[in-house]
């Protein structure tokens, strides 16, 4: 059940900068909102923008309508340790063996093959591999369900460095950076625009009959990671793992084939539903990695709107709802929301985009 995604052409003269807007700090959230459906919602359409509440979600789809949820969870991937005296901060962010995972490491420069990183007493973690950027490979003293436990005893919640936190993130940060759909361990980052669900928001959705259906893909830390060439095409997008059932392609196909909208929650979401889909817009089973980078200019196959969070400047993700929604328009879009106070990044607003037409 591996399929490979399809690879798009990304315009060679798109330059990161395009990307660009200016985001002050005060719009960047530092606290869930609670209740989490109490966020506010911007409804980006071809007739413009429009002011509303996640709880305002149900109305604006019709019955028939299906949303793909993520059901990933996020495991407590930050660790901090010493390698002898000096001490050491992880994140853990690709897993490639039971025990072996892929890390952004802290201080990484001075570490070397067959250093020890101690985490606690009886938990550690041996480095056998160096990348670039930080990247370095450890291999723990324990792997499966074991480095689980490791991990919740001794980990804290990876937030994005946005989020200010002293130390590793709090006790609250283990449930706010969680979404009531997460299921299947190994994230990293949590899937944001699924944070605002609550089960009365399920509720409304279901009396208004909207389906809703599950993919999982484990989101990695490399989604932080910033752009640093200056054009688009030059820029080496990070793999994540993620599946997507034949139960959920079944109810994705048979949505399009009875005229209704699929609608992606969250950028994850939107590029494993586009991984798995084929050049004539049907859906087929996936599992295994995936680095799809859409950019516009990107011929979208199954999804139809999407509601997502407020993205950072000169980002992939900003890229994609650029490529989903118009550029222009969705500048546009991020200018209203500043100006009208929104909450920016993973624990803000949300926005409801719906594909441009071309």
């Amino acid at each position: 059940m591996v399929r490979a995604a399809m690879k798009q052409e990304i315009d060679p003269t798109l330059n990161v900068d395009q990307f660009d807007f200016d985001l002050p700090q005060v719009n960047i959230a530092q606290q869930q909102m609670v209740p989490r459906d109490r966020a506010r919602m911007l409804l980006v359409n071809s007739d413009g923008f429009e002011d509303k509440g996640v709880l305002d979600l149900a109305e604006q789809l019709e019955p028939g309508d299906l949303m793909v949820f993520n059901d990933t969870k996020v495991i407590p991937a930050r660790l901090q340790g010493k390698r002898g005296q000096a001490k050491m901060e992880v994140t853990l962010h690709k897993r490639d063996e039971s025990d072996v995972w892929r890390v952004f490491a802290r201080p990484a420069r001075k570490l070397k093959i067959d250093d020890v990183i101690d985490f606690a007493e009886g938990f550690s973690a041996q480095v056998i591999a160096k990348g670039e950027a930080g990247e370095t490979t450890l291999k723990f003293d324990r792997g499966g369900e074991a480095l689980m436990e490791a991990l919740e005893a001794h980990g804290g919640m990876p937030l994005p460095p946005y989020i200010k936190r002293e130390g590793l993130a709090d006790g609250e940060d283990k449930i706010d950076y969680q979404t009531v759909f997460a299921k299947e361990k190994g994230a990293v980052a949590a899937p944001t625009a699924g944070l605002h669900f609550t089960p009365r928001l399920i509720e409304t959705l279901d009396k208004r009959g909207v389906e809703g259906t599950t993919v999982t893909l484990h989101v990695g830390a490399g989604t932080f990671l910033p752009v640093k060439v200056d054009t688009v095409a030059d820029h080496k997008m990070h793999s994540e793992w993620g599946c997507v059932g034949q139960e959920t392609v079944d109810l994705i196909n048979k949505t399009k084939a009875t005229g209704n909208k699929v609608i992606a929650v969250g950028t994850t979401s939107m590029r494993l539903l586009e991984s798995a889909t084929d050049a004539q817009g049907t859906v087929h089973p996936f599992e295994g990695d995936t680095d799809i980078f859409i950019t516009p200019g990107y011929k979208f196959g199954v999804v139809d709107r999407l509601l997502t969070n407020f993205h950072l400047p000169k980002s992939t993700l900003f890229m994609l709802v650029s490529a989903f929604a118009g550029m222009e328009r969705m500048k546009k879009a991020y200018e209203h929301a500043i100006q009208s106070d929104y909450r920016f990044y993973s624990y803000g607003d949300c926005c409801l985009l719906t594909k441009e037409e071309k």
